[in-house]
């Protein structure tokens, strides 16, 4: 091939469709069927690859295929007016879709409140349940400790009740096993029907209850169980308020937690009101029907399945239900509590319908009121002593649970009230009106018997109670103490001789002399102590007095009596006066039970025993609360003790005054008898009188070896009486009230001297 001359696989596109065409030998076929190897980058093949791409279609020109209309019609039409309905459609699924959020958001934030209300309720109620367990948490755990307690109780030496306090309702608590099965089902079957299952509350009972009230238009059932009842009576009080009532569903199971069944029951039992200021069982039991505790049962263990019915329906509403006051009230409601306990299966037909018939009885109620007051002077002193020992106020001590046993004798006190209003009767011509009485047991401080006033029912001194509220003038009686404080220095003793005559006694200060004079306005000369002190000579008393001096001698007589001075004293036993030269023939003024109180000491050989009317206290549970304090003190020695008894028991030795069967002579028989020389039994005995000036107070007093007796008599507005002296007036009821303490009762000699005292001419004496 020349060179440059181009084969044709140099020839461009145009200039090869020009060649002619050669048909290929089957050799060359063959050479070209097998692809052209060239560079994937190379020009050419960029070319051949353009030319495998389709040719654009011809402008014009009409391809294959259907030339028929896609659509019918009016398909557009259709079409416009299915997109035109379409879009409204959507517009109201749209409107419906947002309504249908804002419904589901407002449900939601519904839903939200509530859940948060319920939160905030139930945060609240929390809250609230810890507050009101914290509250009362210390009360729920101590509750048979703040339980209302029993009124106070009082009874004699003997056992015999004497008082109680009613002011503020009477209770007596009781175990359950001494309260009747019949109130216990009968409290259950009205109140409480699920009492022994629940835990304190019943939210059947509750719905019951709210029907009820509903249905009635009116509060007609409480739904409160027992113990709710019991929380509400002694935690949270008894206010009608929702607070209330939501506290009681807070600690009624709590309640159930600490306490048995038997415990809340028992607790309830003794503390429920039954109206008419009564509380609990047993005291219920004795007001409605009579029942008393017999010693072998109690008031409430006797109530039978009618007594116990009526008294299941008095808690609810006592003061429609009680049968006393509303007795139709009450049958209605027993016949409920009957026909709940025959329901429940607690008694049968035959049971309920005796019940019934029973509570048709006239006689069914028997209201009873609480004995009347018993020695009522002494009860008021017994008040008064508890106040002092226990600082308590009366108010306090009404509901306090305590029971108080006393040295009371209640025959002994009758009878010295009694003998006390017969002799004043006997007085009235010597215008005596009144008289006070004090039995004092000197080996333990025992007051046995307190007469304050011959009338306790006077509505103008009744109330006044002589003995330990009088102060008065002691006269001669006082003499015994004066003595006893020369006889203990050995200044004197009863053989002692001393002049009576008359008396000039120079005073200080420019004031005239003093002059004494006895009784008589006469004098006996020279005699013995002993004699001029059973004779009550005022001489004699002056001159022993300066022997021991007068300090010396309150000194003595303070200690014996257990007095101080009143003038600015804060002490409970007091004197009032200004001791001086007079002081000996009784310038002082004391009370009775405190005179008592002195010569008892001497009756006990100088040691002074504290009297006291109360002889043990206990609380609710029986234990001992307070004993009164009976550890003597040696005050005076034995030596002057026993010459004063000694003096003071010398009957023949006071004849001069007095004569041989004065009232100060314990003898049994008549006074003729005893001046005929029958004296009958005699009783020894140790007594002094007294008379204060212008005969205003009279006194007697004296002991034997078992008892100490002190009298006064007067008037109550300190006027005069007439022509009396101290054997007449007192003397005669000390008398009888002796004789009562010792009948019966062999005769006891007073203690022989003791080793510090000799006989000397005749005489005691201080051995030296």
């Amino acid at each position: 091939m020349a060179t440059g001359m181009r084969t044709g696989e140099n020839l461009d596109a145009d200039e090869q469709k020009n060649l002619p065409q050669v048909v290929p030998s089957a050799e060359v076929a063959e050479v070209k069927r097998q692809p052209a190897k060239l560079p994937g980058y190379s020009q050419a093949a960029v070319a051949q690859r353009l030319g495998e791409a389709p040719e654009p279609p011809t402008p014009g020109v009409m391809y294959e295929g259907s030339h028929k209309r896609l659509h019918e019609t009016g398909w557009h039409t259709k079409r416009y007016l299915k997109r035109k309905t379409l879009r409204v459609t959507n517009l109201q699924v749209e409107k419906k879709a947002r309504k249908n959020t804002r419904t589901m958001v407002a449900v939601l934030i519904s839903a939200c409140s509530v859940l948060l209300v319920i939160l905030v309720v139930l945060v609240s109620l929390q809250g609230f349940t810890n507050a009101v367990n914290q509250q009362y948490q210390g009360r729920v755990m101590t509750l048979q400790d703040i339980l209302p307690r029993d009124n106070l109780k009082i009874y004699d030496a003997q056992g015999t009740m004497i008082y109680q306090t009613a002011d503020q309702g009477m209770q007596t608590t009781l175990p359950l096993k001494k309260i009747s099965p019949n109130l216990i089902n009968a409290e259950i079957a009205i109140e409480d029907q699920n009492f022994w299952k629940n835990d304190g509350y019943d939210l059947t009972g509750i719905i019951r209850a709210a029907i009820s009230d509903i249905t009635a238009h009116g509060v007609v059932a409480g739904g409160s169980t027992i113990t709710q009842q019991l929380v509400k009576n002694t935690i949270v009080g008894n206010k009608d308020t929702a607070l209330r009532k939501l506290q009681e569903l807070i600690l009624a199971p709590q309640i159930t937690r600490y306490y048995t069944k038997q415990q809340v029951m028992e607790m309830y039992l003794n503390t429920i009101y039954y109206g008419n200021m009564v509380y609990g069982a047993e005291e219920a039991a004795t007001k409605y029907f009579g029942l008393h505790d017999n010693g072998k049962q109690t008031a409430a263990q006797q109530l039978d399945i009618a007594q116990a019915a009526t008294l299941a329906g008095i808690p609810s509403n006592p003061a429609l239900r009680n049968p006393i006051a509303y007795p139709k009230n009450s049958y209605k409601r027993t016949l409920q509590v009957l026909d709940q306990l025959y329901v429940q299966g607690y008694i049968s037909g035959k049971e309920k319908t005796a019940a019934i018939q029973e509570i048709q009885h006239p006689n069914f109620i028997r209201p009873t009121n609480p004995p009347s007051e018993k020695a009522a002077t002494y009860v008021n002193y017994v008040m008064s002593e508890l106040q002092t020992n226990l600082h308590a106020s009366a108010a306090d001590l009404s509901r306090s649970g305590l029971t108080v046993k006393t040295a009371l004798d209640l025959k002994l006190q009758n009878y010295a009230q009694n003998s006390a209003k017969l002799h004043v009767q006997q007085m009235t011509a010597h215008h005596i009106t009144n008289a006070s009485v004090v039995v004092m047991d000197q080996h333990t401080g025992a007051v046995s018997a307190i007469v304050g006033n011959i009338d306790p029912n006077d509505p103008k001194y009744g109330s006044f109670n002589v003995a330990t509220q009088g102060y008065r003038q002691p006269g001669s009686s006082f003499k015994p103490y004066v003595y006893a404080t020369a006889f203990q220095q050995g200044t004197a003793s009863p053989g002692s001789q001393v002049l009576d005559a008359p008396l000039t006694i120079p005073m200080c200060c420019g004031l005239p002399s003093y002059e004494p004079h006895n009784y008589s306005m006469t004098y006996g000369g020279w005699m013995t102590y002993r004699k001029a002190l059973d004779n009550s000579l005022n001489i004699p008393a002056i001159k022993i007095e300066q022997t021991a001096g007068i300090d010396q001698s309150l000194a003595v007589a303070t200690k014996m009596m257990n007095i101080s001075d009143g003038n600015g004293s804060k002490a409970a036993n007091v004197y009032y006066g200004s001791p001086n030269i007079t002081m000996v023939l009784g310038a002082l003024s004391v009370r009775l039970i405190d005179n008592t109180q002195g010569y008892a000491t001497f009756a006990n050989g100088g040691v002074r025993i504290p009297y006291h009317a109360v002889n043990q206290i206990t609380d609710q549970q029986g234990k001992i609360v307070y004993k009164p304090d009976t550890k003597g003190t040696r005050v005076l020695s034995e030596a002057a003790a026993f010459m004063i008894t000694n003096t003071l028991s010398d009957n023949p030795s006071r004849n001069l005054e007095f004569g041989p069967c004065s009232a100060l002579y314990l003898y049994t028989s008549s006074t003729s008898n005893c001046y005929a020389g029958n004296p009958g039994k005699v009783i020894p005995a140790a007594a002094k009188t007294g008379t204060s000036n212008s005969f205003v107070d009279n006194w007697t007093m004296g002991y034997t070896a078992r008892y100490t007796v002190g009298v006064w008599a007067g008037n109550n507005d300190n006027s005069q009486m007439i022509n009396v002296t101290g054997v007449d007036g007192a003397g005669p009821i000390w008398h009888d009230v002796q004789l009562y303490l010792n009948k019966d009762k062999p005769v006891q000699n007073f203690a022989g001297p003791p080793s510090t005292v000799v006989k000397s001419n005749g005489d005691w004496v201080l051995k030296k």
